[in-house]
């Protein structure tokens, strides 16, 4: 394989790890504010409607921060994935906390709060995409090559995380084990990132 390549392949294992734990996040987010807020259908539809606003806003954002070409793309979503983890790791005692203090909360209070604890975690991932797509025009100049094999990938490993959920995780780990795996997915993405971007820009600067 030509060394050209093999960056493409490392940042698509990168982000079918990403989309696999991004999936888990909302598998197991899902299903804790569930029990606190019931599983009605007006209840599953402002979570879910929660979740898919946090991510949009989260590409659009993304998207902004990626058209500066001086800006550090791959260390920017490093970070991002940093912050995806932390914020993972404490969740499940978040939720709890905040779920404690606002039983019998009307359906509109309930759709504020899930959005509100969604919110900062949905902004990251769906920050996520624009962010490598953009690095990855900068190197190949072929924009709808880069969101096709992205989108893909991404889409690969979010199956593949709601599968393990629903098949492994949850059932062996339960909610909280299961969160500290995708926490410890995003950390890895985001550290192996930090030390690639500046690997390579130690090898740019020769």
């Amino acid at each position: 394989m030509s060394s050209g390549r093999v960056p493409i392949l490392f940042l698509s294992l990168v982000f079918w790890a990403s989309g696999f734990a991004s999936l888990l996040y909302q598998v197991i987010w899902q299903r804790k504010l569930f029990t606190i807020y019931g599983t009605n259908i007006e209840a599953i539809t402002v979570v879910v409607t929660a979740f898919m606003l946090g991510l949009g806003v989260g590409s659009a954002l993304g998207g902004a921060l990626s058209r500066d070409p001086k800006r550090p793309i791959l260390r920017i979503f490093g970070f991002v994935e940093l912050g995806i983890g932390l914020y993972g790791a404490i969740s499940i005692p978040l939720i709890d906390f905040v779920g404690q203090r606002t039983i019998g909360v009307s359906l509109v209070g309930a759709g504020l709060l899930a959005f509100g604890l969604v919110l900062i975690p949905t902004l990251l991932m769906g920050a996520t995409l624009p962010l490598l797509v953009a690095h990855l025009v900068r190197r190949t100049s072929d924009v709808g090559r880069s969101v096709g094999l992205l989108y893909f990938v991404n889409t690969l490993g979010a199956a593949a995380g709601a599968l393990a959920s629903v098949q492994l995780l949850l059932g062996r780990f339960g909610l909280s084990g299961s969160v500290w795996c995708a926490a410890a997915v995003n950390g890895v993405i985001g550290l192996s990132m930090l030390i690639y971007e500046r690997r390579a820009g130690q090898e740019a600067a020769r």
